[in-house]
């Protein structure tokens, strides 16, 4: 199975395709779609919307893991990522691909068994587990992380 793990945010979208076959992981791509920060509002969700879209089209994933939105103290910050997410997941989901979504807590305690791990523990398991991902960002660790998540979580899944 192909599965695209996308780490979503307003100027880093983090994303990264596996493949799975049981308990065997491989590594096929991954990278981050940057939209322009002076860029409007509107068209940074496009930059995402068709930078998922054309990944959907080059990859060809069976499934879609994406993070979860968390409330943070700024409610305008919140919104605005939700918005980025959005625009992920719908071009997702006009390629007819099913979207799974996790909470960033449950994605870090399935790979490094600590839900409150940081980036680098982040990062760390995600070299051990995919000695191939090189990640440079952490934008890109982290979709990575989700992709591997939702292909652990998936085997306990009914």
């Amino acid at each position: 199975m192909r599965i695209i793990g996308i780490d979503p945010g307003l100027l880093h979208t983090g994303w990264a395709v596996i493949d799975t076959n049981g308990s065997e992981y491989h590594y096929v791509a991954s990278g981050v779609i940057l939209p322009k920060p002076r860029d409007e509002f509107a068209v940074r969700l496009a930059t995402i919307f068709r930078g998922v879209n054309e990944l959907c089209e080059t990859f060809k994933p069976d499934e879609c893991s994406i993070e979860i939105t968390f409330v943070n103290k700024n409610p305008t910050t919140t919104l605005a990522l939700g918005h980025a997410r959005a625009a992920a997941m719908v071009a997702i989901a006009n390629h007819d691909i099913p979207v799974n979504e996790y909470e960033p807590n449950k994605i870090k305690k399935t790979l490094t068994s600590a839900g409150h791990a940081d980036k680098d523990q982040v990062y760390k398991m995600v070299r051990m587990l995919l000695p191939a991902a090189k990640p440079k960002t952490p934008d890109e660790s982290d979709a990575i992380a989700i992709a591997l998540a939702h292909a652990n979580m998936k085997k306990f899944k009914f």
